[in-house]
């Protein structure tokens, strides 16, 4: 069995392979992670993870110039259940829209569209980019180990609104809430990254291996 990583071009697939692989051996998972464009990995594949840094429309873009590459997610995750975890953009293309540059389309998998982030403070740059703080956790199976007030890394300028709240698991202020998790089902994404957020990173990845939903 395999832990994929969809590689569709975007600039942190490395980096969430190695944390990935960290966690996993650390946990004493034994599966290997491949970092993979090949639509029958992923389809083979027991937990899948799909990162991104850029804009929303040109990882979208990217993600669909590999051939079958959304045909493999559609069937191993949204269809066959496989445990999924977006990391950044990758959690925004969870999403039905992006309004990025344009409306472009997402994976349709969590109800609502990704917007630029407009904090009340004026005072507060865009990209929001560095350490905050996580609000409440709730008693998620991949968020066992996270704790309100725990410090992750962030960098992007926009955010997902989910419109079910249920899907809204966690949040983070940056001028107003943000979402900083979303999740249903199998599904879960994080707007932070794991890779680059220390202890709380690598604990949420442990618990993303050890998840069956």
């Amino acid at each position: 069995m395999t832990i994929a990583v969809v590689d569709y071009g975007s600039g942190n697939l490395r980096s969430a392979a190695k944390a990935l692989a960290r966690a996993a051996r650390d946990s004493g998972d034994p599966r290997p992670v491949a970092v993979t464009a090949d639509p029958d990995i992923v389809r083979r594949a027991d937990h899948v993870v799909l990162p991104g840094v850029g804009a929303f429309g040109d990882c979208r873009r990217g993600l669909g110039d590999v051939p079958g590459m959304i045909e493999a997610l559609e069937e191993a995750v949204h269809r066959g259940g496989r445990p999924f975890l977006g990391i950044c953009v990758g959690m925004q293309l969870m999403a039905e829209r992006g309004v990025e540059h344009g409306v472009h389309p997402g994976l349709g998998w969590i109800a609502g569209e990704v917007r630029v982030i407009q904090p009340t403070d004026p005072q507060l740059k865009i990209p929001h980019m560095g350490w905050n703080e996580l609000g409440p956790v709730p008693g998620h199976p991949v968020l066992r180990d996270l704790r309100q007030g725990d410090h992750v890394y962030f960098v992007h300028s926009y955010a997902i609104r989910p419109e079910r709240p249920a899907d809204l698991l966690v949040e983070t202020d940056y001028g107003g809430p943000i979402a900083a998790v979303v999740g249903r089902d199998n599904l879960i994404g994080t707007q932070f990254h794991p890779e680059k957020s220390q202890a709380a990173g690598l604990g949420l990845l442990a618990s993303f291996l050890a998840w069956r939903p």
